[in-house]
């Protein structure tokens, strides 16, 4: 078939809408039919409903761990964004490629692509997995199904190369997350006699002061790692609903929170100190006034930190390869990699081309400087994995 090189691709895998809300089944089949190929068979997990999937394949021997390239095939949303040209239509000039997804993550989808004619022209001793996943952008949701698959190989990728934009340099860590939604359930009346109800807006105010309140609490603790921009764990609340007019005491409200944590940081007992002053101080007041009052925390989503050691395989790796020997900040935003790290124990790395700065905004755009970089580091891996890598 005729060859494809990582612009080429970059503007096919552009082309296809893949924003979270939507199917990305039309890019995983041309993925899987460009895999198809070269012989290359590719195996599909998928959501409850079918509507997407993740995309696992393997080029070499199948009894050895080896190297892992991963991307998610979503993107976000471009409405209210004021593009100049079409978002899914690829606009190339003589530096740059734009598009939406151009560096979050396509970009490096379309070199590890334009990889695969090398990485089958003849044997590779170090096997190569390819894991593109799907609704990674609302919170690595579609991973988690590849994950639980992946829990039942034999044998698993070794070490791992997360292609998120970071400029072609190695992050080795990341902060974690968890998102919950809080519905407070109260009594309502006419507010001209309210202490025959139960306000649940004031109840829920009192526990986003209190999550507020948390960014403070955890600086103190001092716990402070100056390697992220954010150097601390930190409380966010991003939307609230509740009540009906304003001469009725409002019996519902809700409201949804983050915690991003640093990787060494106790993100349970954040949560538990959270939840207990919801329970015990505030439901018990609740309750005072109207026994059926409540308070439920339902799990939006959640995925682990990453803190990769400098001095760990996965780096010593990524480094005899990659054109760019260069360690960037630990991210405040999450990735997949802590996902493998955590429940694969696959030693993983964020490096891939394109800045996090381009991301999610009109125009994105990655350099082509930056493709020519990751274009480069997966021609060395090719050779890498022709010879015996031991710790891959």
């Amino acid at each position: 078939m005729a060859q494809l090189n990582s612009e080429q691709l970059l503007g096919r895998l552009i082309a296809y809408d893949t924003t979270s809300t939507t199917s990305n089944l039309d890019l995983i089949d041309f993925i899987r039919d460009y895999l198809d190929g070269y012989s290359i068979q590719s195996q599909l997990v998928f959501n409850d409903s079918k509507t997407c999937a993740n995309l696992y394949a393997t080029i070499g021997p199948d009894d050895i761990g080896g190297v892992m390239l991963s991307g998610h095939t979503d993107v976000v949303p471009t409405s209210g964004q004021n593009w100049n040209s079409d978002p899914y239509q690829l606009k190339t000039n003589d530096e740059l490629f734009y598009g939406r997804g151009a560096c979050d993550m396509k970009g490096f989808i379309a070199c590890v692509l334009a990889a695969v004619p090398q990485l089958t022209n003849g044997r590779l001793a170090t096997p190569i997995h390819f894991a593109f996943s799907y609704d990674e952008e609302i919170g690595c949701v579609g991973i988690k199904k590849l994950i639980d698959a992946l829990k039942g190989f034999e044998v698993k990728p070794k070490i791992g190369l997360i292609g998120e934009p970071t400029d072609m340099a190695m992050v080795v860590g990341h902060k974690g997350k968890a998102a919950f939604r809080v519905e407070f359930t109260g009594a309502s009346c006419h507010s001209a006699y309210i202490s025959g109800g139960v306000n649940a807006v004031e109840y829920a105010a009192e526990l986003i002061s209190f999550i507020r309140s948390m960014n403070t609490k955890v600086q103190q603790r001092q716990l402070i790692d100056d390697a992220y921009t954010v150097p601390h764990t930190t409380f966010h609340v991003g939307n609230i609903s509740g009540g009906t007019a304003l001469n009725i005491v409002p019996k519902q409200c809700q409201f949804e929170f983050e915690i991003r944590n640093l990787p060494q940081d106790q993100l349970d007992d954040l949560i538990h100190e959270i939840k207990h002053y919801a329970s015990d101080i505030l439901l018990t007041d609740m309750r005072q006034g109207f026994e059926g009052a409540d308070i439920q925390f339902s799990p939006i989503s959640s995925y682990p930190g990453l803190n990769t050691a400098r001095d760990s395989e996965v780096i010593a790796y990524t480094r005899s390869i990659n054109p760019i020997d260069e360690f960037g900040n630990n991210a405040s935003f999450g990735t997949e990699a802590g996902l493998f790290d955590q429940l694969l124990g696959i030693n993983s790395v964020v490096c891939g081309p394109g800045s996090i700065d381009q991301a999610h905004k009109a125009d994105e755009f990655v350099s082509r400087q930056q493709m020519q970089y990751c274009d480069q580091m997966l021609e060395n891996l090719s050779r890498q994995c022709r010879n015996t890598f031991s710790t891959a």
